[in-house]
């Protein structure tokens, strides 16, 4: 199956785009220079790459970063004044129109503008000053996966590359193998995921440099299993969301160690000593994967900013198998194309 085996190419895939990309990526950053604020254009999957660059680039370059809303550009026809920024498009096709259409303003306004895509002869290349090629190859499942851990690669990469801090580089270089080990819960997961056969909603969970992580993997579950998944931080989730959940209520949510980490462990203890949730971590941390009805241990020792790269495969692999549970097929869910071209 496409997506299965997509799943498993990721660490090789990160792997290659580091051996590749290094060199043009320090180059682009070399010409660019470190900008004043970063405007990002992206949709679906990629969208929640851009969520892990806000952070990224927020936390460890001091940029700020705003998430562009296409519609603005596309249907309105009032875009803001984008003076100073650096514009990315992030996009595995290059060919959704919106996109472009934030592309083609910025590059009217005299803006250095930048595509990170799949497709290096995409219409988003082709507009884009500069092009960050991520070679995840041909991605023949209509859901992302390789493609948004290669999204999450270059942007951790561009961070080191302003940075010009070798330690990031050497953090980085240390993801595929940590990817690899990561995989090896699929016997796991196999057992947990006829459990939530009968799932029809549930809560997904992260916040900080995950946050990005809780949208994707509420993603992958409406979009292959049909599932009906609401996405919070922790932090927003206590503002009101939280009380949706009652006894046996389905909970997912990833908590590596970290400076979220004492936040989501609060939270978690409270959903399942108060509300008697059920709950299904992807955590580093032993001692509270135990407060876990399905506990998946990630590999130790990760940098709390590179969690998400390795954290959401174990999350694909969990959606991946619970439409085989639930007799979907992963490869061809209804009403989706590879390819979204919207206006």
């Amino acid at each position: 199956m496409p997506l299965y085996d997509e799943i498993l190419e990721q660490p090789e895939v990160l792997s290659g785009l580091l051996n590749s990309q290094q060199k043009n990526i320090e180059e682009i950053v070399k010409s660019v220079g470190k900008p004043k604020g970063i405007f990002i254009a992206a949709r679906g999957t990629s969208d929640n790459a851009a969520r892990y660059a806000k952070y990224v680039w927020g936390s460890y370059n001091q940029i700020p970063v705003a998430l562009a809303a296409p519609s603005l550009f596309s249907i309105y026809n009032k875009p803001p004044n984008l003076s100073g920024m650096l514009v990315v498009g992030i996009s595995q096709s290059g060919e959704s129109p919106d996109l472009l259409s934030v592309i083609k303003e910025a590059n009217r306004q005299g803006c250095a503008t930048l595509a990170i895509t799949n497709h290096k002869d995409s219409p988003l290349a082709k507009q884009s000053s500069y092009l960050i090629d991520i070679q995840a190859g041909s991605e023949l499942s209509v859901a992302a996966t390789k493609s948004y851990s290669a999204q999450l690669g270059v942007i951790a990469m561009l961070s080191a590359a302003w940075n010009n801090h070798e330690g990031q580089w050497n953090e980085i270089r240390g993801v595929p193998e940590l990817m690899s080990q990561a995989l090896e819960v699929e016997s796991q997961i196999e057992k947990f995921a006829p459990r939530y056969r009968y799932m029809d909603q549930c809560i997904v969970l992260g916040r900080g440099y995950n946050y990005a992580t809780a949208y994707e993997w509420s993603l992958k579950l409406k979009e292959l299993a049909y599932v009906v998944a609401q996405p919070y931080s922790s932090a927003d989730f206590q503002h009101g969301p939280i009380a949706l959940v009652s006894n046996g209520f389905p909970v997912f949510a990833i908590a590596p160690q970290g400076e979220i980490f004492a936040d989501m462990a609060n939270l978690l203890k409270r959903l399942k000593q108060e509300h008697q949730a059920d709950l299904f971590l992807i955590s580093d941390n032993q001692a509270v994967l135990e407060l876990a009805d399905c506990p998946l241990l990630l590999p130790g020792g990760i940098p709390e900013w590179l969690t998400p790269i390795i954290g959401i495969l174990p999350a694909q692999l969990f959606s991946y198998h619970l439409t085989l549970v639930k007799r979907i097929d992963p490869d061809a869910p209804r009403g989706l194309t590879k390819i979204t071209r919207t206006n």
